[in-house]
């Protein structure tokens, strides 16, 4: 059990962010919650107060920005809060071909998916280095290990995640900061109508995992210090496979299921 510990998450007003939140609250983590909708934000640290009774801050950060990032360490900083995990789970996509669908959309979520994660990932793990201890979770996907065809950036900028991860282990594997890579599936939250994908078979048909369950999964993998997880069995057969077979039919089949159900690709 955590003591006076705290535990950053960003992304944390819904999906799997909002029940990571839940699982350090669970073991008494104070928590800094980062997102970018207040309402939401608001909502879920005032539920995590009233259900586990920790400490919960909450801070409204557009991460899309390039200098947010920075931002919001100087803001935790300037308070004298040591952060004792990190968890940068802040992601969007969007869907379609990749020569239908908006660039400017497209270079925000790289901001998002990759430029926070870099800057939120160096600057407190050489907080942790400089104090030999601390732990830092970073939200990838299984998109990281395959191609993504009507997701060509997003599967993009996971593959980045996972290959940056696995580095960053290397390099920091005799020390006592553990950092976690946490690869779900699709789940179920609103990250499909933020990119504009609920019309995709693989999500109109009620596929996905819940949240809760990716979360558990993550979070024991995190206290456990292991370098990766894959949430859910049927995830982890599909990476196995598409070890095996060629690239081409890879990129095939995750074509065939996140195909519109409307037939129509392009970005609306």
């Amino acid at each position: 059990m955590a003591t006076q510990q705290t535990a950053l998450i960003t992304g944390a007003s819904s999906g799997i962010g909002r029940e990571l939140a839940n699982c350090f609250a669970q073991d008494k983590y104070n928590l800094i919650l980062v997102a970018l909708e207040p309402d939401l934000l608001e909502q879920a640290a005032a539920e995590i107060r009233q259900q586990y009774g920790v400490q919960v801050k909450t801070i409204v950060k557009d991460l899309f920005k390039r200098d947010a990032p920075f931002e919001l360490y100087n803001e935790v900083k300037a308070t004298g809060t040591q952060i004792d995990v990190l968890v940068n789970d802040a992601g969007q996509g969007q869907y379609g071909t990749f020569d239908t669908t908006d660039i400017y959309r497209e270079l925000d979520i790289i901001q998002l998916n990759i430029g926070a994660y870099v800057v939120l990932t160096k600057l407190y793990l050489q907080e942790m280095k400089a104090r030999n201890e601390g732990k830092i979770l970073l939200v990838g996907s299984i998109a990281g290990e395959l191609p993504g065809p009507l997701q060509a950036v997003y599967h993009g900028t996971k593959a980045f995640v996972n290959s940056f991860a696995e580095s960053i282990q290397e390099e920091n594997k005799d020390s006592k900061v553990t950092i976690t890579n946490l690869l779900p599936g699709v789940t179920k939250t609103d990250f499909f109508e933020k990119a504009d994908m609920t019309r995709a078979k693989n999500v109109a048909d009620g596929q996905g995992a819940d949240p809760a369950d990716v979360a558990k999964d993550g979070y024991k993998a995190l206290m456990a210090g292991q370098h990766k997880v894959i949430s859910g069995l049927m995830n982890k057969v599909q990476v196995t496979a598409s070890n095996i077979i060629t690239d081409e039919l890879v990129a095939a089949n995750v074509h065939k299921q996140s195909a519109p159900v409307d037939g129509n690709e392009s970005s609306r």
